[in-house]
């Protein structure tokens, strides 16, 4: 169990037991109360906002024990201009990845989710509408949006994905009982170009190289998330993939971790 979730498990006992003793014994002091109050909700804000503690959900964010090289993977497409380009460069480098996408621009383009199949390339889900706060929507909405994506994604390629990257890496009590009901496993990541909002090719390529090791997930973006400019780990990919094997880090699928 990751350390974060037994902090969380340890708290939550710790709230009851005191709940309890107010009850039936001396209640704990003011002081107490409130500071142990900032400290679980800061724990619980932790575990909503930082996937990789892992406090509510079991995710993949770097290879096994011994992996060689890294992984490529995509959010926030398709998008009929970058998603090929991204597809192109990727092809040049005879390497494959991963990408993770919304529903609704997949209903929307999906000649460029069949390209990101015809070329090798594995799809898994990101939420049908890339919702800036679907962590605060109950089970039931994230029932409806994961099996409406999933759906939309089956009906392109044929095919049912079986991963999943929470839009924003956002997580809740409720998600893994919603991921079992649809036989989803969460993929995070452990490097992360930070493309989904603006900046510099140049920023991108080394934040990503300098990151970069053997069984790390690297996080990029195909897409903006509101198709409103082109993220600039598209433009800095071909350096990337360059500078991954000069470093002597073969890009390898996910799907050879799992």
């Amino acid at each position: 169990m990751p350390p974060a979730r037994i902090v969380f498990w340890g708290m939550t006992l710790v709230a009851l037991a005191t709940s309890v003793r107010a009850v039936v014994g001396e209640p704990p002091t003011v002081a107490f109360v409130v500071a142990f109050s900032i400290a679980y909700a800061a724990m619980i804000l932790c575990g909503v906002l930082i996937l990789r503690l892992r406090v509510f959900v079991d995710a993949m964010i770097e290879g096994p024990r011994g992996a060689k090289g890294v992984a490529l993977t995509f959010d926030d497409g398709p998008h009929p201009e970058t998603t090929l380009r991204a597809l192109d460069a990727l092809d040049a480098a005879g390497a494959k990845a991963t990408f993770f996408v919304i529903g609704k621009k997949a209903e929307a383009h999906p000649e460029v989710v069949r390209a990101i199949v015809d070329r090798g390339h594995a799809i898994g889900l990101h939420s049908y509408a890339h919702d800036r706060l679907f962590a605060m929507r109950g089970a039931a909405r994230w029932l409806d949006d994961l099996r409406r994506c999933r759906d939309v994604v089956e009906e392109i390629t044929g095919e049912r994905a079986r991963i999943f990257r929470p839009p924003i890496g956002h997580t809740v009590p409720h998600t893994p009982r919603v991921l079992r009901k649809l036989g989803l496993r969460v993929i995070g990541w452990s490097v992360s170009a930070r493309d989904g909002v603006r900046s510099d090719a140049k920023t991108i390529e080394s934040r990503i190289l300098d990151g970069a090791r053997d069984g790390s997930i690297v996080l990029l973006h195909d897409a903006s998330e509101r198709d409103t400019h082109e993220p600039a780990g598209v433009a800095a990919l071909p350096a990337i993939l360059e500078g991954l094997a000069k470093k002597g880090l073969a890009v390898v699928p996910l799907s050879e971790w799992m």
